[in-house]
């Protein structure tokens, strides 16, 4: 359990009047008849001796965290506030901290960093991505119940589909996947652009159900499907090379971010040191574009390159002499999650795919 001291770092963010405590009370519906066996828990001052917070659901001796808890949670790390939960649950800020605060209760733990965005901490990223596989197959039981269930007039659910993708395949293959899941209109695709080889972290942390890396070790709970392999090319503009004496350690290059090190590993491997001066293009299409303009040679997607120059012009791009093109393994990475939403996200994914090698 949660000590006082624990949660003394919190009282600035969770503390809630009167007010606060009768509406926190009312959503968490506590009408528990003392001495019965119905799923609400009596509160930690009618059974100090159990240790068992306030709306807490106990099913066979087990805990279960309640929905609402598990709804505040992610609120608070997709808006990134408090108060943006609020306004996308529509609810009042004190009541999200108040739903917050009983789930940390609930689990002993603290959920959230208190920072501005609100992160989640190692056992809040776990129950975050609990949180987003109930939701999936909540809003997917609904569906195959036939929209609202019961509630006439109640249309069916949005499935929410995070994915991490990184940006020179959201700029290539993956056009296809947007146009498609465009076209089923009962789905909101959210795409978090991140580097190939770091975007399993995402699906770690229960931000994204799915996506594009470059490795093949299945991140605990998913399952990998092999894509393909993305080729980049290394191209440079013919005036630029002339310029520089057609000395490859005297070209700027272009890095697309801090993470780009594939420049870096051309160099590395040639046995050249640090580039003359490196330009950041955080950008698929910008970045051939910057390569293209003469800003630096560059590793650019196959496919980006852009039209071959005609008759040799200073200003057409032209192949890095020397440079062999380099191929970046791509595979698909989500939840083992019986979910037809996922399945069909997936089954789209690879066959997207096909436009890789």
């Amino acid at each position: 359990m949660l000590t006082q001291q624990a949660l003394a770092q919190d009282e600035g963010v969770l503390g809630a009047d009167g007010d606060d405590e009768a509406e926190a009370r009312e959503e968490a519906g506590e009408q528990v008849r003392h001495g019965s066996s119905v799923g609400i828990a009596p509160s930690v001052e009618q059974f100090m001796f159990l240790q068992i917070p306030k709306q807490c659901f106990i099913y066979g001796g087990a805990m279960r965290v309640r929905d609402d808890h598990f709804k505040a949670l992610v609120a608070c790390v997709d808006e990134g506030t408090f108060d943006g939960a609020a306004a996308a649950l529509r609810i009042t800020p004190s009541a999200v901290s108040q739903r917050v605060k009983a789930l940390e209760q609930e689990l002993g733990q603290i959920v959230l960093v208190r920072s501005v965005p609100v992160r989640p901490t190692p056992v809040g990223e776990i129950v975050l991505r609990t949180g987003r596989q109930r939701a999936l197959l909540d809003a997917e039981l609904v569906r195959a119940l036939g929209g609202g269930g019961s509630q006439r007039g109640v249309s069916a659910p949005v499935v929410d589909l995070p994915v991490a993708v990184n940006a020179d395949s959201l700029a290539t293959w993956f056009v296809e996947v947007l146009e498609t899941v465009g076209e089923w209109g009962d789905a909101r695709l959210r795409v978090f652009v991140e580097d190939q080889d770091h975007s399993a972290q995402l699906l770690r942390d229960g931000s994204v159900i799915g996506a594009v890396t470059a490795s093949d070790v299945a991140v605990q709970g998913c399952s990998v499907q092999e894509l393909g392999v993305m080729r980049y090319v290394a191209r440079v503009r013919r005036s630029q090379w002339e310029a520089c004496g057609r000395s490859l350690e005297r070209v700027p290059t272009v890095r697309f971010n801090d993470r780009d090190d594939l420049q870096r590993g051309v160099l590395r491997r040639r046995g050249l040191g640090e580039p003359p001066l490196e330009h950041v293009v955080p950008s698929a299409e910008g970045f051939s574009a910057a390569v293209r303009a003469g800003l630096g040679w560059g590793m650019i997607p196959e496919g980006l390159e852009g039209p071959a120059g005609r008759g040799g012009g200073r200003d057409e791009l032209i192949p890095v002499p020397g440079v062999e093109p380099l191929d970046v393994p791509l595979y698909w990475q989500c939840w083992r999650l019986d979910a037809p939403s996922l399945a069909r996200l997936s089954d789209e994914v690879t066959s997207a795919a096909h436009a890789l090698r």
